[in-house]
This record gives structure tokens, C-alpha cells and sequence, in this order.
């Protein structure tokens, strides 16, 4: 109840155009990885759409000197989830890789938290919670709302949005700032509003003021 009162009322500050992130909000940048943008062993279609956007809201928090934290997916050459191993996905962001480092256009401050997921060679972990400090780093920064871009809508953000309700925290999804493999058509859609209805703010970028 706390939660979803809490998600009314920043649906209120968005439809008035007021919304603005302060000293306990942290941009959550989600897998803006190589092997996830065009080119790459797992590309997510226009995933490099996001950086620009991704990078002008990098800028703002940086500026603002509130907090940034990246998540990656960094596999073992034996992930259970690979094909090889019997898994649904190519072989993607190993560790070391040029597939798992971030997009070479995304322009992150020195100093960003990054956090590391899916190290476990037989785990599978699309959450950016699951198995990795996320919790404790973003507790560290006094986190209270998260901003959340990246990639993909319809698996690493899901699945990140959907553990940060469950964990209190507000979320608000920008939008223009995700995009989804959509493996069965229309499963990024469904994804945000399954984000929606537990508790997550879904919004444009520019509803927050910052020029891209």
C-alpha cells in the first residue's frame, strides 16, 4: 500500500512537470554493453539509441554530483545460459571480452560504481540484484528513487525494476531510454507495464527538464 501510494504521487509530480532528481536519487544505467548494441553477439535492435540519451542524464547526475551506478553482465566462458552449454543465448559479454565492455560512445565519469552480474557459470541472473553487491552500493548512496535506462526492456531491466519495487525503492523507467529484444513481438510492452504495476513510474527524459 505504502509503495503504490508512493507511485501515485510520483505519477502527480510527472503529469505536472516537477519531477527532478535530487541528492538521494541515483541513475541506474543498465547493460549499455558492446555484445548488446548493433554489431554485437546479442544486439538488441537500436540499443545504441539509448547512449545518446543515456549520456546527457550521465552529465546531469555527474553535474549535480548525485549517484551513478552501471551494471554489466559479465559472463564466464561456460555461462549455462550460452548454447554451448545448452542455454536459449550466444555466447555474450564474457568477461575480459570487447563484447562485455561498455559501449565505446558512452561517456561515464571516473569513478561510476560498476556492478557485475551473472559471474556465476551456472546461474542465470537477468537481475541486476541477483548474486551482486547492487543493494549495498546503491545503500551506500542513500538511494530512495532509481532512474532507470538501458538494456533490454524486456530482461535486465525487468527483472532489475521489478526486485528494486519489491526492495522499496520508488523507480521511475525513462522510456526513451530502454529498448527490448522482443523476442515474441510485444514483449517489451508488456514488460513496462508489468514494471508499471508493481509500483515503477514509467516517463519520457524530457519530462525531467534535461536537455539532450
Amino acid at each position: 500500500m505504502k509503495l503504490a501510494k508512493s507511485a501515485n504521487q510520483t505519477q502527480s509530480k510527472l503529469r505536472s512537470g516537477i519531477l527532478q532528481p535530487d541528492k538521494k536519487s541515483v541513475l541506474l544505467v543498465i547493460h549499455l554493453q558492446n555484445d548488446f548494441c548493433p554489431g554485437g553477439a546479442l544486439a538488441v535492435e537500436g540499443g545504441d539509441q539509448v547512449i545518446p540519451i543515456a549520456n546527457a542524464l550521465i552529465r546531469f547526475f555527474a553535474t549535480e554530483g548525485f549517484g551513478i551506478v552501471a551494471t554489466r553482465d559479465w559472463h564466464p566462458e561456460n555461462h549455462c545460459s550460452f548454447e554451448e552449454q545448452g542455454g536459449p543465448w550466444p555466447s555474450h559479454c564474457i568477461q575480459g571480452s570487447r563484447g562485455s565492455q561498455f559501449h565505446p560512445d558512452l561517456k561515464m565519469p571516473p569513478g561510476t560504481l560498476i556492478v557485475s552480474g551473472a559471474t556465476n557459470c551456472r546461474k542465470e541472473a537477468y537481475s541486476g540484484f541477483d548474486g551482486t553487491s547492487l543493494e549495498d552500493r546503491l545503500e551506500d548512496l542513500d538511494a530512495q528513487t532509481l532512474f532507470v535506462i538501458g538494456l533490454a526492456t524486456d530482461y535486465y531491466v525487468r527483472q532489475t525494476v521489478l526486485d528494486a519495487c519489491k526492495l522499496g525503492f520508488r523507480v521511475v523507467v525513462l522510456e526513451d531510454g530502454v529498448r527490448g529484444i522482443d523476442a515474441e513481438p510485444g514483449d517489451s510492452q508488456k514488460a513496462l507495464q508489468e514494471m508499471k504495476k508493481a509500483g515503477a513510474v514509467l516517463a519520457n527524459s524530457t519530462a525531467l527538464g534535461i536537455s539532450l
